[in-house]
């Protein structure tokens, strides 16, 4: 049975994209069979994949509004073993149409639970807001999976997620777990980002994962040209930091 994994954070530009990207290629290369569900409608999971998002037919908006199969919208990427349900630009305006719907909040639940069994990690790529679609991935979830940049402000927000995280667990996904933070944007050069990281494993200790995402120019290049950087420069310091983490990520769960 596979693991659905949320990737959340509302604060922007904290590396969630790039990690639900290159995390599920390292996966992949490790020879676990995993989806990629891309519920931010800015799409940069897919174009990241490799998807042209002009031409998606089937995406998640759909399936989540029309009731499509979620299988019908899965499309292979060029990594071995790694799938992508892509976004849209509609999915903008789903969370408003979404208010009419019965148990509105379970909807992705009900189209990712099936999957389950065809995968060993589902990771579903958020958007940055806290709002319904973001409310459905961490309901579907089994657990989350939380960015934070290594910078002066990366902690403000934090509590805010949390206590989501809190009101989630006690109305609608009691199981939900934090997986871990994961630290991006390192900068070891900087006392600040060892200060940083020093203030997140204080108050969480064990749920930091111990892979640190140095800054890497390559992991953006690679998002440009539409691959995940395991195929853009396997040497590069980004995909080993990623491998690492998909080790952690493997080892953490084999007793489950």
């Amino acid at each position: 049975m596979g693991k659905i994994i949320a990737l959340a954070n509302q604060k922007g530009g904290v590396g969630k994209t790039t990690t639900a990207i290159n995390l599920a290629a390292s996966l992949a290369a490790l020879e676990k069979k995993v989806l990629v569900v891309d519920a931010d409608p800015q799409a940069n999971a897919s174009s990241g994949l490799g998807i042209d998002i002009r031409n998606v037919e089937l995406s998640i908006y759909e399936c989540l509004i029309n009731g499509e199969k979620p299988e019908d919208a899965i499309v292979h990427t060029e990594v071995d073993g790694l799938d992508v349900m892509p976004s849209h630009i509609d999915l903008v305006g789903a969370e408003i149409e979404m208010l009419n719907i019965q148990g509105r909040e379970q909807i992705l639940k009900r189209m990712l639970v099936p999957l389950k069994g065809d995968y060993d990690y589902i990771l579903i790529d958020c958007s940055p807001s806290l709002g319904l679609i973001t409310v459905n991935a961490l309901t579907a979830a089994d657990s989350v999976i939380i960015p934070v940049q290594c910078e002066y402000f990366a902690l403000e927000g934090i509590s805010k997620l949390l206590n989501t995280i809190k009101i989630i667990k006690s109305k609608l996904n009691p199981a939900l777990e934090i997986e871990g933070f994961l630290l991006t944007m390192y900068d070891s050069r900087l006392r600040l980002a060892n200060q940083i990281y020093e203030e997140v494993k204080r108050p969480f200790q064990e749920m930091v994962f111990s892979t640190v995402i140095q800054r890497n120019v390559k992991l953006s290049e690679a998002s440009s040209y539409g691959k995940p950087v395991l195929l853009y420069d396997a040497d590069s310091k980004g995909s080993l930091n990623y491998m690492q983490l998909a080790q952690e990520l493997i080892d953490k769960n084999k007793g489950n």
